[in-house]
């Protein structure tokens, strides 16, 4: 069966990757949403012709808007628009790509109006875990997860039950940095950071698999999608990207999913599921690999991956603050207002100084806190004086 889907953050790389796989598998587009970008938007509004697209920004709106006057497509502008579109146009499963803090609401909005969630957006389960999965189990939604290192997870975690799992083990890339040292991470520069070894993603996820604050943030994810308390959640740096993750049984059985990096894979399993069909994607030669390594992560050189741990332990608006304080710093750092030495320091300061963060138990009190948490980052960005 041909299915409709809707298609979040559009013109980012997870987004367009999303729109290959349409053109490939056959499913209608009901919905689009961008940022900023027109010209990507208005190319992919022309090729899949969706009944509505919406941009974030409403002077990309306007443009855009002008740009397709000779379409019957429906443009809407704003977070509002985004929503609304959700609403009237999701379809058969929304794809939710958007990057940061701004994924969350469109991430409610889909559960709260009953449509299944293909979910590529890891920060709405880091800033509001507790509140994402109870609102999906309570309106019976289904969340697939998109990255691939969930993915993985949740097809492996079929070959038992939850109460059988003794531990989920997500694996790493490791980033363009395995291996340095604490002084050499002083010295590296923009174009090092984002020449990422074996994932083609965007700016911001580059970095933060650098940093391995991505990894943390999916210690996160895991433990919210799959009801495991942090201490069962281990992580493995695997350089080949080939096992995306696995789970090991109570029986010390471990079962995993290999397959060549490539989203467009993952995409195709959330919104196939729980079908699967035949994929345009390559296939595996395991004759090929030659050999396959794992390594603990280096949690000193690497520390946003324990304070990652501590944010899921303490729970209330932790996790918002840690993604704040992330969000501000990764883009000081790309704007080079920062090295990249820095970005661990501002956010640890910020994660310091919001320690009431755990009380909050609303969304409305995380959201001040995340708010609180971008201005304390700026404030820290100010105050150095690192070139870079």
């Amino acid at each position: 069966m041909n299915k409709t889907v809707s298609i979040l953050g559009a013109t980012g790389s997870v987004g367009k990757q999303a729109l290959s796989v349409a053109k490939e598998r056959g499913y209608k587009v009901s919905f689009l949403s961008g940022n900023g970008n027109v010209t990507e938007m208005e190319r992919a509004a022309r090729a899949y012709k969706p009944s509505a697209v919406a941009m974030a920004k409403e002077a990309a709106a306007t443009d855009l808007r002008c740009r397709l006057s000779d379409t019957n497509i429906k443009v809407l502008s704003a977070e509002e628009g985004i929503l609304a579109g959700i609403r009237e146009y999701g379809g058969d499963m929304v794809l939710n790509a958007i990057l940061g803090k701004a994924g969350l609401q469109p991430t409610l909005e889909a559960i709260e109006c009953g449509i299944p969630l293909a979910l590529a957006n890891k920060e709405s389960l880091v800033i509001a875990g507790d509140i994402v999965i109870p609102l999906a189990k309570s309106r019976g939604v289904d969340i697939i997860p998109v990255d691939s290192e969930h993915s993985a997870i949740f097809q492996s975690i079929k070959c038992g039950r939850n109460e059988e799992i003794k531990k989920i083990i997500l694996t790493a890339s490791g980033g363009p940095f395995f291996g340095k040292s604490k002084e050499e991470l002083r010295r590296v520069t923009l174009e090092q950071t984002l020449a990422h070894p074996t994932w083609k993603m965007g700016k911001k996820i580059t970095v933060d698999s650098a940093t391995l604050m991505n990894k943390g943030f999916e210690i996160m994810e895991a433990s919210h999608l799959f009801g495991i308390p942090e201490e069962r959640v281990e992580v493995l740096i695997h350089r080949e990207s080939i096992l995306h993750s696995a789970v090991e049984f109570l029986d010390n059985i471990i079962v995993g999913e290999m397959s060549l990096p490539d989203m467009r894979s993952c995409i195709q399993y959330a919104i196939d599921y729980p079908c699967r069909v035949c994929a345009a994607q390559g296939s595996l030669d395991l004759a090929s690999l030659g050999s396959l390594t794992f390594a603990r992560p280096d949690t000193e050189v690497f520390p946003l991956l324990d304070l990652s741990r501590r944010a899921l332990r303490e729970g209330g608006a932790s996790g918002a603050v840690l993604n704040a304080a992330d969000e501000v710093a990764v883009e000081a750092f790309l704007s080079e207002k920062i090295s990249f030495f820095a970005i661990s320091d501002v956010i640890s300061t910020v994660y310091e100084e919001l320690g009431e963060a755990k009380r909050a138990k609303s969304l409305p009190e995380i959201l001040a806190f995340d708010t609180e948490a971008r201005l304390i980052a700026e404030r820290e960005i100010s105050k150095l004086s690192v070139k870079c």
